[in-house]
């Protein structure tokens, strides 16, 4: 099990992680953009937001970082940008830890299959803290 920082950016994602490569003399970052998602029509993906950043790894040193640009129309306030993600080749630690922490938490997404997980969920906890749960098939 791991637990990495999630850091969202308002539009400026590739720039930033682009800096944080060049500080930290990372290798080039591979960035996933919203135009490569598949079709979600309550998110539609315009011209204008298509080549934000959905999703890019960082490798500081030993460490993980992933970056994102918000999802269209969502907001973002600077300073409560950053999310922990709880990544996991065992199911139900997945959700022993989210069900645990969804008591006196608010659930953003319940756990669920998506595109690229057998099993996300993301919350805020009690103390106002943003997690997302992610099951590791191992593969990457």
């Amino acid at each position: 099990m791991t637990v990495s920082a999630y850091i969202n950016f308002n539009g400026n994602c590739r720039e930033a992680v682009n800096y944080y490569a060049e500080v930290f003399s990372a290798e080039k970052p591979q960035f996933m953009i919203f135009a490569e998602m598949p079709p979600d029509p309550e998110f539609p993906i315009t011209d204008e937001n298509k080549n934000l950043i959905k999703h890019v790894n960082l490798k500081i040193k030993n460490s993980q970082v992933m970056f994102s640009d918000v999802a269209p129309g969502m907001p973002l306030t600077v300073g409560n940008n950053i999310s922990l993600i709880v990544e996991s080749t065992d199911i139900n630690e997945i959700k022993t830890f989210f069900n645990k922490m969804k008591t006196d938490g608010i659930v953003q997404m319940d756990l669920q299959e998506t595109f690229w997980s057998k099993c996300y969920g993301s919350l805020i906890d009690k103390f106002g803290i943003t997690w997302q749960f992610n099951l590791d098939s191992g593969e990457s």
